[in-house]
């Protein structure tokens, strides 16, 4: 059996985020040799191409961060249908030094969480079309739009809605194969 270490993105800074939640409840479902750890982007300064001559040492490890996994999972809320400025950030640092992008080649899956019926489907539109121009091979299938209902994530990552545990763990599975189809 395959070892993974796949980094997950929350693209949310509030403590008390549903996204993160959802964060926590892939680690408690991951599938038996999968490991999932946190690439914090909280620390990353506001992009500035200034800032490129003396490059920030919170964006170099950022980038170190996404090149030690196999893969990275972008948990995204909706911010004005739309991702949130903070991951955008995050992103715009993954880039660059132009030439250098992060994301080239690297597996990545969107999922996300909201109150509402259509989950964060726009954001994650947006967040795919981003990746898309960094050369990122992106999970398609299954699509991780989860409507958050009170008490489905619990602070801990616990999962009240067995249904949900398994499209959560079944996701995972999913971007495994994705992630094996880009090993080298």
């Amino acid at each position: 059996m395959s070892e993974y270490t796949i980094g997950y993105i929350v693209g949310s800074l509030s403590s008390t985020s549903i996204n993160r939640r959802l964060a926590k409840a892939l680690t408690k479902v991951a599938p038996e040799g999968v490991t999932l750890v946190e690439i914090p982007i909280a620390d990353l300064p506001f992009y500035s191409q200034d800032l490129e001559a003396d490059f920030p040492q919170a964006a170099t490890d950022f980038k170190r961060a996404i090149a030690d996994v196999d893969g990275v999972v972008i948990v995204t809320p909706e911010y004005s249908r739309s991702i949130p400025g903070v991951l955008k950030n995050a992103l715009d640092w993954s880039a660059r030094p132009y030439g250098q992008a992060s994301f080239a080649d690297k597996p990545t899956a969107v999922i996300g969480t909201s109150g509402g019926p259509i989950s964060t489907a726009p954001a994650q539109q947006h967040l795919k079309n981003i990746l898309s121009h960094f050369n990122s091979p992106t999970l398609g299938q299954p699509e991780g739009f989860i409507q958050s209902l009170p008490g489905l994530f619990a602070e801990d990552g616990e999962i009240s809605n067995e249904e949900t545990a398994g499209f959560l763990a079944g996701y995972l599975s999913a971007f495994t194969r994705l992630i094996d189809r880009y090993r080298d």
